[in-house]
């Protein structure tokens, strides 16, 4: 026999360690390589050994008789493309990509080379896998397996806007194909296109409704826009996966937004259960006992986000913020004082201290903390009041004018008590003054 015969398909399922779906690798062509490459006998009897051996799974039995075959005939492309194979089948991946190129270079219309260097690639130089991918793409028009193949590349690389057309592509040739369509959802999703990547994960629900990506993925796109049903999406989603504590705290915030606070309380002890709370579902567990008012339990919740995390000043700051709460001014002002020391930038800190000072009646320390926060932003009408009724208790008289003059004009009449007040306070300084003139 002088021609190569038709050699059977060998098919090997490529295992990464990508995030994205593990793709399948393409089969052997079964195509005749180009005429003038004839083999005798013998080459073909090599093929055949090496068929038989990659039949039986025995790849590293068919390496010798393909290295004999190449040696003879160098320029014979199927030779490397079926090396190559035996390559992949082993994990030497640098062999095996050194010989699906050199099958690429003697055949440029081998699409099954291009494809399986560019599955080789995909899982430790996804960037360098994408040109082979394109390459399979246009010698593989109606197919949509490479197109997927190169939208996971793309992705892979952090191309996001060309994944998703590479997805959208494959999508079209192959409507059914739930591996696109979840694909192609992901990619929306990370592109902050919130309402289409909803709808794409919708279809893909309809396709396998247990899917436990599909099932994150709508809830992820439902928060994402913030609506109330990603509540309902993300219990869906821990039906299926009630291990993942990230998704159980946001379900947890989705409930107390939702004022559900004994709801969610209940999720935030299942997050805790095992193998204990974290600083996020502390802190979560610490805003909903401070909107129920329970100071003490929310003080003891905030002492332990910070043990396990000391140098997170906004957890010092909320603490502060609760002794605040609780009028346990001495012990919120080491606090707050403490955040500031850390950040002087900290303007909540600077708010609370102020108001700190001013509650336990030290005006000179709260008009000293209100200066200090005025140069680095403009006053409200809290704290203009505070400075007015400050100047007014020290007795300085027309700064004290000034300040509640100030407060209305920044207040518009919004707290008819104050502005009442500040109205009368302004008479009766103003009397003063004439008095001592």
């Amino acid at each position: 026999m002088s021609a190569v015969r038709h050699w059977s398909a060998s098919v090997f399922l490529l295992v990464f360690s990508a995030t994205c779906a593990c793709p399948q690798a393409a089969t052997s062509p079964k195509k005749r390589p180009p005429s003038t490459q004839k083999l005798s006998n013998p080459l073909n009897d090599l093929l055949d050994e090496a068929q038989r051996s990659i039949e039986r799974q025995d790849f590293e039995a068919a390496i010798a008789p393909l290295e004999k075959v190449i040696t003879e005939k160098p320029d014979f492309a199927y030779g490397h493309f079926q090396l190559g194979y035996v390559f992949t089948a082993l994990k030497r991946w640098e062999d095996a990509r050194r010989e699906y190129q050199r099958a690429t270079e003697l055949d440029p219309k081998m699409a099954e080379a291009y494809l399986n260097l560019g599955l080789v690639l995909l899982g430790r130089e996804p960037a360098a896998a994408v040109a082979p991918l394109r390459k399979a793409v246009e010698l593989l028009p109606s197919q949509s397996r490479p197109r997927y193949l190169l939208g996971v590349a793309l992705e892979q690389a952090g191309d996001l806007r060309g994944a998703a057309e590479a997805y959208k592509a494959a999508a079209a040739l192959d409507p059914r194909d739930f591996e696109t369509r979840i694909a192609l959802a992901r990619v929306l999703l990370g592109e902050k296109q919130y309402a289409e990547a909803e709808a794409k994960f919708r279809e893909a629900l309809a396709m396998q409704p247990d899917s436990v990506g599909g099932r994150l993925g709508l809830a992820q796109a439902l928060d994402a826009q913030h609506k109330p049903e990603a509540a309902d999406a993300y219990k869906s989603y821990l039906e299926v996966q009630p291990s993942d504590r990230e998704a159980r705290r946001r379900l947890a915030r989705f409930l107390f937004d939702a004022k559900q606070y004994d709801a969610a309380i209940a999720e935030l002890d299942r997050v805790d259960a095992a193998p204990g709370p974290d600083v996020a579902s502390l802190a979560l567990r610490a805003d909903i006992q401070v909107v129920q008012l329970r100071w003490d339990a929310a003080v003891a919740t905030l002492k332990r986000a910070i043990a396990l995390a000391p140098d997170r000043l906004d957890l010092r700051e909320g603490l502060g913020n609760t002794y605040l709460q609780k009028k346990d001014y001495a012990a919120a002002e080491k606090e707050l004082e403490a955040v500031l020391r850390a950040d002087g930038k900290n303007l909540a800190a600077w708010k609370d201290l102020s108001t700190v000072h001013y509650l336990e009646g030290n005006c000179p320390a709260a008009l000293k903390m209100l200066d200090e926060l005025e140069r680095r932003e403009k006053l409200n009408a809290g704290a203009w009041f505070m400075r007015a009724t400050c100047y007014d208790k020290l007795k300085v008289v027309p700064e004290a004018i000034s300040a509640y003059e100030k407060f209305r004009e920044v207040d518009h009449g919004q707290n008819a008590n104050q502005d009442w007040q500040a109205e009368q306070r302004i008479k009766t300084l103003r009397r003063m003054l004439e008095k001592h003139h």
